[in-house]
This record gives structure tokens, C-alpha cells and sequence, in this order.
């Protein structure tokens, strides 16, 4: 690693870390203080409460905060003179921004490698603590369509993977051909397992002297393959949370479902693309700023890029919240902002520095 890497490197981490941590304290201290009354006595919850939000504030304050870490790191390189001397080595702009940006891209990989964990779910399960409900886990009268299937669920316990009193109505061409009633099901090996089921098998073809209702008893079944228990809960209660993982799961579960996936598809884009407007502002902050201290207005450049940081974060976040309220796809307000920003910049660095 060359010296003047290095270098960089210690220093802008340095500030990222000061900025960042105390961007969590503020936030994560500003919302216990707020909801402190609410949070109930036991202290294990109240911690479990602590550490939902703190990563629900990290998903926020990372991407600001190496920004803001790469702001305070050439406002001190610019009034030290240290910018001024490294171009007269001959450092170029290129060689100076690239630890940076391979340092902010990995940052933010990890970011998004933890979104695809169960932590996603932090701002789902600090709602359930406030709420008392964390350790609720039954959900009531669900229906839905799977397939050929519509699905009905009296009781569903998605962490228990089981369920009880099952009605799964089987149709062929807009017609009930089987009902299978069961009073427990158990979701194990990527299927559901029926036990002590009564099937009832009506005739395709209806002949009135020779059709009828068939009713069998089966002490045990599997159906519904793939129709997984946690899927079947956020997607009935039409959840925008969901770990990467999940999202893509249920994307491809529900693909063939007449199911309209475009907040699943947000939540997905959201998750993977954002993050990644970092990097560009960090470039074009750069770009543009005034190497020589004697003309370097140190609270015009803060300002005006912090001002320039939230705004584009801001326009980013509103453009999210109009997709997930099916105002515009998720293609149009997450990934074609993220392409524009990325030929903005590709044209300043070609027009500065190439």
C-alpha cells in the first residue's frame, strides 16, 4: 500500500467513525428519550429495543456519514495545505479518490450484506416491543391464492411454521375440483405437511346420473410446496420489510400469482441500489472543490455540501415513498435517479480530470 493511500485512508476513517458513532448516539438517544414511557419494564426488551433502532438508524447514518466523513477529511487536507502539496508531487485527482471510493464501496457491500440478514426486519420487531407484542406470534384469517390454490389459514404461527384449521380449495379453470380441510398443518422440508385431512374431490365434468362427490380421509398429505410461513405473513399483511433475501423469494414465489410485487420490488431496489449514491456525491464533492487554502471558504464549502447531501438524499428518500405508495414503479423513482447520477458524474470526471 503506497504511503499517500494510507495516509488517506487512516484519516478519512478516522473522521467516519467519530461522525458516524455520533450520529447513532444522537438518534438512537433522541428516540429512547421519546418512547422511554412506552418500552416495557423488562430489560432484555429494552436492550433488544436499543440495538432494533440503533441498526434502523445505521441504515441512515452510514451513507451520511461517509459522506460527511470525506467533507471534514478535505476541508482539513485544503486548510493544511496538504491537497496543495500532494498535487505538487504530482498526485493526481484519480489517485486520491480512488482508496476513497474502493473504501466507501466495500462500506457500503457490508451494508447492504446485513440488510440481507434478519436485522432488516429491526424496525418491524422495536414497532412490536413498543406495542408489546414482540413475543406475539399468531395472525388470524388469512387467505390467499397459491397456483392453482386459494388458501385459507384460521390461525398461522410463521416462527412455529405451523398452522391451524386449514381450507385449501384446489381449482382448475375458475372451478373447485378438491377441498382439503385439515385441523393442523406443519411447514417443513420447503412444503406443507397436512395431518388427519378430509378430501373431498368434486368431478370435472358433471353428468347428473353417473357424478359424484367423492370424501377421503388422510392421516398425512404435502402440498403447497414452497409457500413458505414467513412469506405467507408479510406478504398477507402487506409488509414493505423485508431482508433481501426474502424479498427476492417472494418475488419469484409470487411472480406467477397475479401479484402486484412493485413494493417488494422497491423494498429490493431500495436495499441494493441506494446506498450506492455515495459514491458519486463524494466524487463530484471533490471535483469541485478549490485545492489552495488561501481561497478555501471553509462554513461556504460545509454548507453548501452538506446542503447539496441532504437534498439529494432527500429527493432519493421522497422518490422511495412514492414507489412504495404505487405512485411511480420502483424502476423509475430508484434506479433510473441512481443511472442519471452516475452519467452526471462520469461526465464531470470526464470533463475535470480525464
Amino acid at each position: 500500500m503506497k504511503i499517500i493511500t494510507k495516509y488517506l485512508l487512516l484519516k478519512y476513517l478516522k473522521y467516519f467513525f467519530i461522525i458516524l458513532i455520533s450520529l447513532e448516539f444522537f438518534f438512537v438517544g433522541i428516540d429512547l428519550l421519546q418512547n422511554f414511557q412506552d418500552l416495557p419494564n423488562s430489560a432484555n426488551l429494552q436492550l433488544l429495543y436499543v440495538m432494533y433502532n440503533s441498526f434502523f438508524t445505521f441504515t441512515i447514518t452510514l451513507p451520511l456519514s461517509m459522506i460527511f466523513g470525506w467533507i471534514v477529511t478535505i476541508t482539513v487536507l485544503i486548510r493544511n495545505n496538504e491537497l496543495v502539496s500532494f498535487y505538487s508531487l504530482c498526485i493526481s485527482k484519480a489517485t486520491i479518490l480512488q482508496p476513497i471510493i474502493v473504501i466507501s464501496t466495500i462500506i457500503t457491500i457490508v451494508l447492504i450484506v446485513l440488510q440481507a440478514t434478519p436485522l432488516a426486519y429491526s424496525v418491524e420487531n422495536k414497532n412490536k416491543i413498543l406495542d408489546d407484542s414482540y413475543f406475539v406470534n399468531e395472525k388470524s384469517n388469512i387467505f390467499l391464492k397459491y397456483n392453482d390454490y386459494f388458501v385459507y389459514f384460521k390461525k398461522l404461527y410463521p416462527l412455529e411454521k405451523k398452522a391451524e384449521d386449514i381450507h385449501i380449495f384446489k381449482t382448475k379453470n375458475y372451478d373447485i375440483v378438491e377441498i382439503i380441510v385439515a385441523k393442523k398443518a406443519y411447514f417443513q422440508n420447503n412444503r406443507w405437511y397436512v395431518t388427519d385431512a378430509q378430501i373431498t374431490n368434486k368431478p370435472e365434468l358433471i353428468d347428473w346420473n353417473d357424478s359424484k362427490i367423492t370424501v377421503t380421509h388422510e392421516k398425512f398429505l404435502y402440498t403447497l410446496e414452497g409457500f413458505e410461513p414467513k412469506i405467507i405473513n408479510n406478504v398477507y399483511q402487506g409488509k414493505t420489510q423485508f431482508s433481501i433475501i426474502d424479498a427476492v423469494r417472494t418475488i419469484l414465489l409470487l411472480e406467477n400469482q397475479d401479484f402486484n410485487t412493485n413494493k417488494i420490488k422497491t423494498t429490493l431496489y431500495s436495499q441494493i441500489f441506494m446506498p450506492f449514491f455515495v459514491i458519486p456525491l463524494i466524487i463530484i464533492i471533490f471535483l469541485f472543490t478549490n485545492p489552495s487554502s488561501r481561497f478555501f471558504n471553509t462554513a461556504a464549502f460545509t454548507s453548501i455540501t452538506i446542503f447539496t447531501t441532504l437534498i439529494t438524499w432527500g429527493i432519493l428518500f421522497l422518490l422511495q415513498k412514492l414507489a412504495f405508495g404505487g405512485i411511480v414503479l420502483g424502476e423509475i423513482a430508484i434506479i433510473m435517479p441512481m443511472v442519471i447520477l452516475l452519467i452526471i458524474t462520469f461526465y464531470i470526471y470526464n470533463k475535470k480530470v480525464i
